[in-house]
């Protein structure tokens, strides 16, 4: 496993950890991410095309709303590499001058 930093990058906005923190909780349509971030619908909308397209989140129609949902799945891998990253580090491994 090798770290993404595309998703790094992703991760590393602050609405953007918003949005994921809130969606960990339950799955939320715009408006209900506008209502708790105060961020603007357009801006919601554009953080949440982001987060789609780097597979953090899927979308559920339900009539005119759409409900967006975190994907543990995307994160465990994430957490996996961050952790691999981790355990190689507490190696005691050194490469001569």
């Amino acid at each position: 496993m090798s770290l993404d930093a595309d998703v790094l990058k992703v991760l590393a906005d602050p609405l953007r950890a918003q949005i994921l923190e809130l969606l960990a909780g339950e799955a939320l349509c715009t408006c209900h991410l506008v209502e708790e971030t105060g961020a603007k619908q357009t801006n919601v909308s554009n953080h949440l095309k982001v987060l789609r397209e780097a597979g953090l989140v899927d979308t559920e129609p339900c009539g005119r709303f759409t409900y967006y949902r975190l994907r543990p799945d995307a994160l465990r891998r994430i957490a996996g590499s961050l952790t691999e990253l981790a355990d190689r580090a507490n190696s005691d491994a050194r490469r001569p001058c």
